[in-house]
């Protein structure tokens, strides 16, 4: 299978987990690719994917999305290039487990910073380079689905990128441009052992991990195909059909 996607690609949070994953797909499943921009803080770990990679080059950008001034390096760079953007990942993300009252405010601040404001930052900034047959792939969650206790501003964020992610979809649709929310359960990553903050795994949960690689392929595949939302699994697929029907106080209870 080959993902039709020409030109450039950028990546955020390529240095672990989901993103870093999504990088090396694309350089197995991908032939039309020139470059892919990857951005992450973490800058010895986009240099140990680059060793990885062999079928395009990639550009190392260590940003903190988070930051201005590291945006406003992105612009530039953008502006100044002035390449043409095909494809557009933003897999960088941060979750904290726990009620409300647990989290420090710089916790509950950072899920939402990082979780919708860099995203939406950086979508802006990257959609007037983005040329058809475009795709942006957004990472939400299946947190997405429902309101949760102990886990209340992570999944009000995700709910935020997906709202977000399907009405821009339906606006740049005309323009040969779709945008694909991922909505995984979770996934065997480090983001995983970080938002559960080193503790155990719920039964439950632990029964409905999944591993990154067919989340991702899956991904690249629905992006391809115009969907508007990819979720992996029947258990996630069934509770986003469950989603549209249970009264969110039901869930809450």
């Amino acid at each position: 299978m080959d993902v039709d996607m020409g030109k450039i690609a950028i990546v955020t949070g390529a240095s672990s987990g989901m993103g870093r994953e999504f990088v090396k797909q694309l350089d197995r499943y991908t032939r039309t690719l020139d470059e892919v921009w990857v951005i992450a803080r973490r800058k010895e770990r986009l240099v140990s994917l680059q060793k990885q990679i062999t079928r395009f080059p990639l550009r190392i950008l260590p940003l903190d999305i988070c930051k201005e001034e590291d945006l406003v390096m992105l612009s530039k760079l953008l502006e100044n290039e002035k390449q043409e953007v095909r494809l557009l990942v933003n897999a960088a993300g941060v979750g904290k487990a726990g009620s409300f009252g647990s989290l420090t405010r710089q916790e509950a601040e950072n899920m939402v910073l990082l979780n919708d404001k860099a995203l939406v930052s950086v979508t802006k900034m990257i959609l007037p380079y983005m040329t058809k047959p475009g795709n942006i792939i957004q990472m939400a969650s299946a947190s997405a689905f429902f309101p949760q206790k102990e886990f209340a501003v992570y999944a009000a964020s995700k709910s935020f990128v997906l709202s977000f992610s399907r009405a821009l979809n339906a606006e740049l649709k005309k323009e040969g441009i779709t945008v694909t929310a991922i909505c995984p359960g979770p996934v065997d990553t480090e983001f995983l052992a970080i938002s559960n903050g080193g503790q155990a795994q719920k039964p439950l949960k632990k029964m409905v991990t999944v591993k990154p690689e067919p989340v991702v392929r899956k991904a690249l595949q629905d992006a391809k195909a115009g969907r508007p939302v990819s979720v992996f699994g029947f258990p996630m697929q069934a509770l986003y059909v469950l989603s549209k029907f249970i009264p969110d106080c039901l869930v809450l209870k």
